[in-house]
């Protein structure tokens, strides 16, 4: 029978290709893949589909940037996504609006979509590392990250450990770490016996739930729909537990990050998972540095929910952090 949902990732990879990107794979280690869309004029010439670049080579890049000088560079902006889809699907209504403007760089993060490593480490701050040695490999040297829900959490580790790369941010439906006390209790008011049975449903009942908590309008799909979303959307399971079990920080280890960049906090209004009392302690604690705006009638979903008006912030926000950028 028909995947209805593989029947459509041809459709997606044909839309973002018309907006610019291509897809690539870096070796970051030995073992370790990042699968990537990126500006197709970062992709050496010998390419025709998928190329990978291996272990410390940036050569072919770094020759595509000297044929470009003389061009003004496009600012990056890398779009990292959550923990129930990968890249591409994640951020399907930004690619098009950003790409005229800014090189956007989209990973898919370890046990999504085809990267996938041999390493132990399950970490956030392994995810933010092996991150950040791609972009170094494709020749991003400063960048605006934009970090939902699980990839929020990477992109504040990635922005505190190489604030030479990271510009600015912005982080939506997430936590600078999560606390035992954080995760506790969002899975009790949620109803939910841990995040492995929210976040890896098994059932369409189970990813019903998940649908749920997780937008601000009442879904429906038919039941085929979420079948066929859970086989394609929710592989390497085993791997993905424990990440979720390498998220959580006990309360007396987490320390609130140091982050000097630039950082819009933007939140769907209605967020059941990371509710906005939670977007505003975050932002008291980064300080004078980060803004919060919410954005009503949307759920932990806003970038779906309300495509047009979450768009239209992170443009501007984008204008706002080069425009300084290019004064300094």
């Amino acid at each position: 029978m028909v995947n209805f949902v593989e029947a459509q990732k041809p459709l997606l990879r044909a839309l973002v290709r018309l907006a610019g990107l291509r897809q690539l794979t870096v070796e970051i280690h030995p073992g370790t893949f990042m699968s990537f869309w990126v500006p197709k004029d970062k992709i050496p010439k010998k390419n025709t589909n998928k190329e990978i670049v291996p272990v410390g080579k940036t050569s072919d890049v770094n020759k595509n940037k000297k044929k470009a000088e003389g061009k003004k560079e496009k600012p990056a902006v890398v779009l990292v996504h959550g923990f129930a889809a990968e890249g591409i699907v994640t951020w399907q209504f930004q690619v098009g609006a950003l790409t005229k403007l800014y090189s956007v760089y989209i990973p898919d993060l370890l046990f999504f979509g085809a990267s996938s490593t041999t390493a132990a480490d399950r970490s956030p701050e392994f995810q933010a590392d092996c991150l950040a040695v791609a972009l170094d490999q494709l020749g991003v040297q400063r960048c605006t990250v934009v970090g939902f829900s699980y990839g929020g959490m990477v992109a504040c580790k990635m922005a505190e450990a190489r604030p030479d790369l990271v510009n600015s941010m912005v982080v939506s439906g997430s936590v600078t770490a999560m606390t035992d006390s954080i995760s506790a209790e969002t899975m009790e008011r949620l109803g939910f016996s841990s995040s492995k049975e929210l976040l890896l449903p098994e059932t369409v009942k189970g990813l019903k739930a998940l649908l749920k908590v997780a937008t601000y309008k009442k879904l429906w799909f038919p039941d085929f729909l979420h079948r066929d979303y859970l086989k394609v959307m929710f592989t390497n399971r085993n791997e993905r537990a424990e990440l979720l079990e390498g998220l959580v920080r006990s309360n007396k280890d987490a320390q609130v990050p140091i982050l000097h960049q630039r950082i819009l906090l933007l939140w769907g209004e209605n967020d059941n998972i990371f509710n906005l009392e939670l977007a505003k302690n975050m932002k008291d604690q980064l300080g004078d540095n980060a803004t919060l705006q919410s954005i009503e009638k949307a759920g932990h979903l806003v970038h779906l929910e309300r495509p047009c008006v979450y768009t239209r912030h992170l443009k501007n926000f984008l204008a706002l952090v080069n425009a300084q950028d290019t004064q300094v």
